[in-house]
């Protein structure tokens, strides 16, 4: 799975001339069509000399099953139109956080299971969780990421536990931002990421060099239609 989150933006022109260019070439079943937006143009197909990241030879284990709950609120609690991108103001939320890295191919499993680590370590101390799972996406190259997981909670603890096991305690990202929905598998996501870059690039967005990926359905099968997962872009 090709993923490009964290680098540099396409501009505008080259992703229309990639567009216009495959406008010509008849569809191929595998084609991956992007989430459409009513305020962005088509978004431009990944480079075709962009470097592939090796497949796994063997299958990756499975991670426990993430139950967080549905009555969870999200950062956001107006939902957003489901094919379009909002403005939004997210609010500082005291979380528990435990920060990772994995690959492309590994990232469904990964974070699933930072997920499940961090519950347990709140259920274990107490701790009520108050919002769904997030990922911030920080690092990226060809052959994975770094991200920061984080669960929301009702309150700080007082005083603030010591850093255990690689889990501490903070906020989350907070600032306005742009929320670009994804509805579908998690295979698919590529697809929301290229509609979020050419909007940026259209409208003359800069933004910061980290996304935020909001669980709003359960994060247990990267082939699951069902997903639900707001993308948070911060301007600068």
């Amino acid at each position: 799975m090709t993923r490009h989150r964290l680098l540099p933006l396409v501009s505008l022109a080259a992703a229309l001339a990639v567009s216009s260019a495959l406008a010509q070439e008849p569809s191929s079943p595998a084609t991956t069509n992007p989430l459409p937006t009513t305020t962005a143009p088509d978004p431009a197909k990944p480079a075709p000399d962009a470097p592939s990241r090796p497949v796994p030879t063997q299958a990756l284990p499975a991670a426990p099953a993430l139950t967080p709950g549905p009555s969870r609120p999200t950062l956001v609690e107006t939902p957003g139109d489901a094919n379009d991108v909002d403005e939004v103001s997210l609010p500082p939320k005291p979380a528990a956080i435990l920060a990772g890295r994995a690959s492309w191919e590994e990232a469904v499993p990964a974070l699933k299971a930072a997920f499940v680590k961090i519950e347990e370590a709140l259920a274990k101390d107490g701790i009520t969780p108050a919002g769904r799972p997030l990922a911030v996406f920080a690092k990226t190259d060809d052959d994975g990421f770094q991200f920061e997981a984080m669960i929301p909670i009702a309150a700080m603890p007082d005083p603030k536990p010591a850093e255990t096991g690689g889990l501490r305690f903070g906020t989350t990202p907070s600032g306005k931002a742009l929320r670009f929905p994804h509805k579908g598998s998690y295979d698919e996501i590529d697809g929301t990421y290229e509609t979020l870059t050419a909007y940026l690039d259209a409208k003359d967005v800069v933004v910061q060099d980290r996304f935020i990926e909001e669980y709003v359905t359960d994060l247990n099968d990267k082939a699951d239609e069902k997903l639900d997962v707001n993308i948070y872009a911060l301007p600068k």
